[in-house]
């Protein structure tokens, strides 16, 4: 049983106009809401083995922030073939970490039980959908966690409803469901 939880990047600034949509950095707002979905995780006991996140400023820095949280190192890794990708895209990048080389040996990814994959919408809201067959929005920051019913991240893209096979969404949180605590 593997773990998948799929983030939508936080709050971004649209103050500077000549800014492209791939450099927007954080605002105020979304810098504390991905800090504090951080600090959520660790509440849960729940740190990803890996971050894999979209290369586009404000998911980097979320993923930045939320692994500023941890009370241990996690990697992370940015690509942009995540930004503003379908789901398809997502899931093709998790499916190959069971492809990955891990001390000069083929690896199925086994190292990996928990992933963190922040992106954009509308492709982390279809990524949530193709996997459990649930509708949720994912307003900025919005964090849903997935257990998946795979021994490898190869089989993820065999999971649909449809299939008879699919992920079962354990937690779907906001950031908006934590203001209370701290705000």
């Amino acid at each position: 049983m593997k773990k998948l939880l799929i983030m939508r990047h936080a709050k971004s600034s649209r103050k500077d106009a000549a800014t492209s949509d791939f450099d927007r950095p954080l605002n105020k707002q979304g810098k504390h809401d991905a800090q504090r979905i951080g600090e959520w995780l660790v509440e849960q006991i729940l740190i990803p083995d890996l971050i894999v996140s979209s290369a586009a400023k404000r998911a980097k820095s979320t993923a930045k922030r939320v692994a500023g949280a941890f009370r241990t190192d996690v990697a992370i890794r940015f690509t942009e073939s995540l930004y503003l990708a379908p789901s398809s895209v997502y899931l093709n990048v998790l499916s190959e970490l069971s492809y990955e080389e891990n001390d000069d040996t083929q690896s199925d990814g086994s190292q990996f039980n928990c992933v963190l994959i922040i992106g954009h919408n509308p492709g982390a809201g279809h990524l949530l959908f193709d996997l459990t067959g649930e509708i949720r929005e994912m307003p900025t920051a919005a964090l849903a966690i997935l257990e998946l019913p795979i021994e490898s991240w190869g089989e993820l893209t065999a999971l649909s409803p449809s299939s008879g096979r699919s992920a079962t969404l354990k937690t779907y949180v906001q950031p908006k469901d934590l203001r209370h605590s701290d705000d």
